[in-house]
């Protein structure tokens, strides 16, 4: 005994046998007027015992006919679909817009095939690092094959709304939630590869259902209440130990610089304790946080 694939059992869109309901709509008034008329030109008249059998019999089946045709109308709006049925039967889906006409004992189940936005709820979720998570994301999402919506699964709306959760529970726990060195791909900076990242994973989701996705987005990210305070300091530490850092490389390179323009140009000759007080005072000046404060010294370096 083997066991079949769920995609094997997948349902696909295919196109249903329908009518234009308008060209239906005048053959139901012809024989509507002609049926009215028959019934006066015999009110009318003096007609024989069998002539009246005739006429019952002949009225009859154009009521039948009438009420055949005007239980086979449907309409169908712009991005809407008609899935057509046969005694439970999947016969197709009827995308052709206005009025339309099918045989009546055929089932009629409309679908829309509108885009749809869906902002899901904020998730507390741990990011690769573990560190506790809010994220919550926005989802521009449509029906692509409508038997498959229709009939693959219980409640393809209810479906999307529990797989939009799940790929966001899955997609937050791949990346950090942020990387101050900027080696890593962040939820935080990198925006267009967690969307894109995003939107692949729920249409892999999705295609159970016959659903696709537009356009997706992060709308809500930031650490949990709990730790927030903390991860707001560590962040201003990093910030601060990054900027230093900076900070130090640039005023390395320049007093390299300055030595080594005054060494070309033969500004002046500086032992290597005048460069050390010289590369003293450059660092002083260029890393400081404050104003410096010139000093005169109107002696030497040695006195």
């Amino acid at each position: 005994m083997t066991d079949s694939h769920p995609a094997m059992n997948a349902s696909a869109e295919r196109r249903a046998w329908s009518t234009s309901g308008y060209l239906i709509f005048v053959a139901f008034l012809a024989l509507l007027s002609l049926t009215i008329w028959r019934i006066i030109a015999f009110a009318g008249s003096n007609p024989e015992d069998s002539a009246v059998f005739g006429f019952v019999v002949s009225t009859g089946f154009s009521m039948v006919a009438l009420i055949v045709l005007a239980s086979g109308f449907y309409m169908i709006q712009p991005n809407q679909a008609a899935a057509i049925t046969l005694f439970g039967s999947y016969r197709g889906t009827d995308r052709n817009t206005g009025l339309r006409w099918v045989w009546p004992w055929m089932g009629k189940t409309k679908i829309s095939v509108r885009a749809n936005n869906l902002v899901s709820e904020k998730l507390k979720i741990n990011d690769l690092r573990g560190n506790p998570i809010e994220i919550a994301t926005n989802v521009v999402w449509r029906v692509a094959d409508t038997a498959q919506a229709l009939y693959d699964v219980d409640d393809y709306k209810a479906f999307v709304e529990v797989q939009i959760e799940a790929a966001v529970r899955s997609i937050g726990s791949r990346y950090p939630y942020d990387d101050i060195e900027h080696h890593e791909v962040t939820l935080r900076s990198n925006h267009g590869e967690v969307n894109d990242d995003l939107r692949a994973e729920l249409n892999t989701r999705l295609s159970l259902a016959g659903l696709t996705v537009d356009e997706c987005g992060l709308t809500h990210l930031a650490y949990a209440p709990e730790i927030a305070g903390a991860m707001l300091r560590r962040q201003q530490a990093e910030a601060v130990i990054a900027a230093r850092t900076k900070l130090v490389e640039g005023a390395v390179t320049m007093v390299e610089m300055a030595l080594k323009q005054l060494g070309e140009k033969d500004v002046v000759h500086l032992d290597d304790e005048r460069k050390a007080a010289m590369v003293s005072n450059l660092m002083v000046v260029l890393c400081g946080e404050r104003d410096t404060q010139p000093v005169v010294n109107t002696g030497t370096l040695y006195q």
